[in-house]
């Protein structure tokens, strides 16, 4: 079955829930991935995305989008990168305490997450226009990859989170050797401190929140596709708790949660884990033609030891609340449901339907921002009341 999209970016009443509003975000791509939202001071939203071919290869770029306060239509997709050698992935706004906007991204040569480096541009009129592109991160050694964006400290400290994309030698990057860390700025990110965290091999996309009394929570998408995870601190960053599992499962894919005006922690995810998937992937990248250009060898799923997962379902896509700082969560509701078939990461032929990677914001109204992959085909926006879960 084909299944066509209305890409226009028109923001149109949900058919079957009149108190939300939808769209999907412009674009000429033929997949489109892992959107990050930022609101800015003025009222637009903006939204960033990745978009090519596929992922891993290299005609992967930045793309962004902007919804004007007022406005009932997102605006056409800009690409605001293009290299040819690589693919840039995992984009993220970020609005300084100078209001300078940040785009930052990673940028991995084909099919090969451990070469990842993470790179930046600026923008001093609020993404109308943007300087040249800079090289943040880079390690020879593996790949530096982000997700969430930077949580900015009362006392002017900027953190970063990262996972290092690891590989046994000789082989390609499989996931299950990936851990996390914090990289802490006290210049406005001219020098970047790492903090790494502790006992968190197959904990990735860290989500640092910094809840009302001061200390920091971070969530966490498993490699092993069990649970989502969590960690603390309570210096500001510098050192934190060994994850562990919450309640909540995980799929291998990606988390976003943000703190809502009320204090409540608002998570959007997939509520599905391995335990739901009757098939698995050897790698993400098994599709790709190019992989094999390092000249690596495939990696084997080892007995007897933990296993990045991958193909588990990716969905239904759901938002739950926290009203204890994560301490326990409740009042789930599915914001998009299906069969989430993700074991193939080719969208020109719409093999993929999975909803995965979401993003969620506060407005300056209270209205929540949610965006996330729909079929690896477009990027869904969702306009929602902060109390529309508990409306259910």
């Amino acid at each position: 079955m084909v299944v066509k999209l209305d890409c226009s970016g028109q923001l149109l009443r949900n058919q079957t829930d009149s108190s939300r509003i939808d769209a999907y975000l412009p674009t000429n791509c033929v997949q489109n991935h892992a959107a990050n939202l930022l609101v800015l001071p003025n009222g637009d939203v903006l939204c960033t995305w990745f978009g090519g071919t596929q992922e891993g290869i290299a005609d992967i770029s930045a793309y962004y989008s902007r919804l004007e306060k007022g406005s009932n239509c997102w605006s056409p997709a800009i690409k605001l990168s293009d290299d040819a050698t690589r693919s840039e992935q995992n984009p993220v706004f970020f609005l300084d305490p100078d209001n300078v906007l940040w785009l930052l991204y990673t940028a991995q040569i084909a099919g090969n997450q451990d070469t990842a480096i993470v790179r930046y541009r600026q923008s001093f009129d609020l993404g109308k226009s943007w300087g040249p592109i800079e090289t943040l991160l880079s390690d020879p050694q593996k790949g530096i990859f982000i997700r969430q964006p930077i949580t900015v400290m009362p006392n002017g400290d900027w953190l970063l989170p990262v996972f290092y994309c690891v590989a046994k030698s000789g082989e390609k990057w499989i996931g299950s050797y990936d851990t996390s860390g914090v990289m802490i700025s006290k210049d406005k990110g001219k020098n970047w401190q790492i903090i790494d965290v502790p006992n968190s091999l197959g904990c990735v996309h860290m989500n640092i929140l910094l809840l009302k009394n001061g200390h920091l929570l971070a969530l966490f998408r498993s490699r092993w596709a069990d649970y989502i995870y969590q960690s603390q601190s309570i210096d500001g960053g510098y050192s934190w708790s060994a994850p562990q599992q919450t309640s909540l499962p995980n799929n291998n894919s990606s988390i976003q949660a943000t703190i809502l005006n009320n204090g409540h922690i608002a998570l959007v995810f997939n509520n599905v884990s391995a335990k739901d998937a009757k098939e698995r992937r050897v790698s993400l990248y098994d599709e790709i033609e190019d992989d094999s250009s390092l000249g690596k060898k495939e990696a084997q799923i080892i007995s007897g030891q933990k296993n990045a997962f991958w193909g588990a379902p990716r969905a239904p896509m759901s938002l739950v609340i926290s009203t204890d700082n994560g301490q326990s969560w409740s009042d789930i509701r599915n914001l998009d449901e299906g069969d989430g078939y993700c074991m193939s990461n080719n969208s020109k032929d719409q093999l993929n339907r999975e909803f995965s990677y979401p993003t969620i914001k506060q407005g300056l109204d209270g209205k929540l921002h949610i965006a996330y992959t729909y079929f690896r085909m477009a990027i869904k926006y969702v306009c929602i009341d902060e109390n529309w879960v508990s409306k259910a």
